[in-house]
């Protein structure tokens, strides 16, 4: 038959158990919310500056004037990259394309011009300043027309918009059902040790004083389970940036840092004030109503 103490030991490491379990999984998910909400915004960006746009010059344009402009472009603020494609080159990628020849069909005649194409900033890919970027550059008199599909634009920021705002909504949210289920398996663990919460108060012993472990026990088991739920996340971070390196998520630090600051700090503050309120209300409990 094993002793009441052996019980005791394996009921409250039970309890410590499943506190540490709650955590791991509640910090995890919440640090997997945020590690997205943190790159919502590098990621919107890197879809802006796929959107192409082409500037196209007549055939009357010097070589020094498109040498110039793609110079210049290059050195632009609003620019991201900016390449020269020769008439030759824009007829390549126009047959292959097509997948066939459609110079050879036209009995040599080469329709595709001059060509720069360039990627814009993120921040300027809006509707205002490119129409500025446009109206500039179109009054250059070697300039023939510049193309940029206008309606993936307006759609690509109204979509980055409502993903925004739905991910501030869900993240609040998360952030809420984490705090309750921490607390609920905080809670239990001390409901475990109330009767020895009630003993000390009955010898004398402050209420500081008789909280004092409590909180210190679940502090640890907060650190334990952020430590386990950063672990994981590790592991989610090295794949997402080997499945999407032009975002360099293992080189920004600054995003790394705060996302680990976020999930320690979360896990010791909901372990903190959960504790405390859990032991507050079990020390204002008449001895009668630990029963129950």
């Amino acid at each position: 038959m094993s002793h009441p103490s052996n019980y005791q030991k394996r009921r409250l490491f039970s309890s410590y158990f499943w506190v540490v379990v709650s955590l791991f999984l509640v910090l995890f998910l919440l640090g997997l919310q945020g590690f997205l909400l943190l790159n919502s915004q590098q990621l919107a960006n890197y879809f802006r500056e796929q959107v192409p746009m082409s500037i196209y010059f007549k055939d009357t344009a010097k070589d020094l004037e498109m040498k110039q402009l793609e110079t210049t472009l290059q050195m632009a603020d609003y620019t991201k990259s900016a390449v020269f494609v020769s008439s030759e080159e824009g007829a390549k990628k126009t047959q292959e394309s097509l997948g066939e020849d459609f110079v050879e069909q036209l009995g040599g005649f080469n329709p595709i011009p001059n060509s720069i194409d360039i990627r814009l900033n993120a921040q300027y890919v809006t509707q205002t300043d490119i129409d500025t970027i446009v109206e500039e550059l179109s009054s250059k008199p070697y300039i023939q027309e510049i193309r940029y599909d206008k309606p993936l634009v307006s759609l690509l920021n109204q979509n980055v918009k409502k993903i925004s705002f739905y991910m501030l909504i869900l993240s609040g949210v998360f952030v809420l059902i984490a705090f309750l289920l921490i607390n609920s398996s905080i809670r239990l663990s001390v409901y475990a040790k109330r009767f020895t919460i009630k003993t000390m108060q009955m010898v004398g012993a402050t209420k500081g004083f008789i909280r004092r472990p409590f909180i210190w026990t679940s502090l640890k088991l907060g650190l334990i389970g952020a430590v386990l739920a950063l672990a994981a996340l590790s592991v989610v971070v090295y794949y997402a940036d080997r499945l999407v390196p032009e975002l360099s998520i293992l080189e920004n630090y600054e995003m790394l840092g705060l996302l680990i600051a976020g999930v320690i700090g979360f896990g010791l503050l909901i372990s903190l004030i959960s504790t405390f309120f859990a032991t507050t209300r079990y020390l204002n409990l008449r001895t009668d109503q630990l029963y129950y």
